[in-house]
């Protein structure tokens, strides 16, 4: 019912957008002489604020033609590397003839950045993709939004995301390098032990796993004590919604992307209303550098897609209510998860010390749990002023982040 309700609350919208639209071509176009005034800034800047608040925003591009290799500009290119009714690896390859140019080395390691399933779409790593592309060929999980998948393409839970990321490894056909950002560390983790105890030839060469939840007990965060707090019955009741036509996965039992929007968003809701009421400042000033920056975030940030109720309800139950994986009580298929099985795959945890959606601790729980992986071979970084998303991307991750996961994967690919 939610759903609908939040359909038909967008649709009723439509008059006030399409005016407000129209408004803000007034007051922008060049043709008024009262729109470089104060005044007319103004009711532009109300205009877009009203057309912002009640859009919708679709999945952004990825946008990535080129990378800097050695002060060069490399152009990149994208292709599909595989696909399942549930994701598009993506791969992002630079152009040989660029790479000769730039000096470069051909052959470098294989990335698998796997994106999270948890509300937004995978473009929200765009600035991770274009870090990794400095030095790897680089894959990508682009999930798809479980509204647009027909109900007769069956479920999607938490194990067939296990097998989906143990698959795409061995579509890479090398062993790659798994980074893991946030939601995926756990089911990522997993898939590397099941590859580890199989002896899997394409088993990963390293995992990196970056503000996961991969023991969600230690330093607690509010998302982490709503979890604990609520039984999972609550979750079921009130977190699972249907989807209404005309989408193509109508009657699929989802977690709405706009649900986990605005828990992210209540979590932080006065900075959210403050970088807003800048944006409102910026428009009438005239500061259009500072307002793109603000529209460049949010319309990523605000961009959505919708979780199948079996793996939502599962990553709760497992990850955040029951902590499985880290009791050692986690089983796949049947087969019981043996992360001691891991003895040649490196292991890579990176925080952020103002983290308040994966605490600190959470992440590096994972070398506890993989006893048998050399300390050569693994590494424990917590990143000093930087929250959630710093730890994934902005200039902290370029600059002090990303170099060390670097070097930490040129390690582990030396001694494969």
């Amino acid at each position: 019912m939610l759903y609908a309700l939040h359909e038909a609350t967008y649709h009723s919208a439509t008059p006030l957008r399409l005016a407000s639209q129209m408004a803000r071509d007034f007051w922008s176009s060049p043709f008024n002489p009262a729109a470089a005034s104060r005044l007319g800034r103004t009711f532009y800047a109300a205009a877009d604020l009203t057309t912002n608040m009640t859009r919708r925003y679709g999945k952004p591009a990825w946008g990535i033609d080129t990378v800097k290799v050695n002060g060069h500009d490399v152009r990149v290119h994208m292709e599909t590397a595989w696909r399942s009714p549930w994701v598009k690896m993506r791969r992002f390859w630079r152009d040989p003839d660029d790479l000769r140019a730039a000096g470069a080395a051909l052959e470098t390691p294989a990335v698998l950045i796997v994106a999270p399933l948890s509300g937004h779409f995978a473009t929200l790593l765009r600035g991770t993709v274009q870090g990794f592309l400095q030095d790897h060929d680089v894959y990508v999980t682009d999930w798809a939004n479980a509204r647009n998948v027909p109900i007769v393409e069956g479920r999607f839970d938490f194990h067939d995301y296990i097998d989906h990321v143990a698959t795409m490894l061995r579509q890479i056909g090398r062993r790659a390098h798994v980074v893991a950002v946030c939601q995926p560390g756990p089911p990522s983790l997993a898939a590397a032990a099941l590859m580890a105890e199989d002896k899997d030839p394409l088993r990963p060469a390293s995992i990196t796993m970056m503000g996961s939840p991969i023991d969600a007990r230690l330093s607690p965060t509010v998302t982490n004590k709503l979890a604990e707090e609520r039984p999972f019955t609550w979750f079921q009741s009130n977190m699972v919604y249907s989807v209404p036509p005309p989408y193509a996965g109508v009657l699929r039992r989802v977690y709405p992307g706009f649900v986990q929007l605005y828990s992210f968003m209540s979590m932080n809701a006065e900075r959210h209303q403050e970088a807003h009421q800048r944006y409102f400042g910026h428009l009438v000033r005239g500061d259009g550098d500072s307002a793109d920056k603000h529209r460049e975030f949010y319309d990523e940030y605000l961009s959505v897609l919708d979780l199948t109720e079996e793996f939502y309800l599962q990553t709760v139950d497992v990850v955040f209510q029951r902590y499985l994986l880290p009791k050692g009580e986690l089983t796949h298929r049947g087969r019981p998860v043996d992360l001691k099985a891991m003895s040649d795959i490196g292991v890579m945890s990176v925080e952020g010390e103002k983290d308040d959606i994966s605490g600190v601790g959470q992440t590096q729980a994972a070398h506890g749990l993989t006893p048998n992986v050399p300390d050569a071979r693994r590494e424990l970084y917590v990143q000093p002023g930087v929250g959630h998303y710093g730890v994934f991307n902005g200039k902290r991750f370029v600059e002090e982040i990303y170099p060390r996961v670097r070097d930490f994967i040129a390690r582990n690919e030396a001694a494969v």
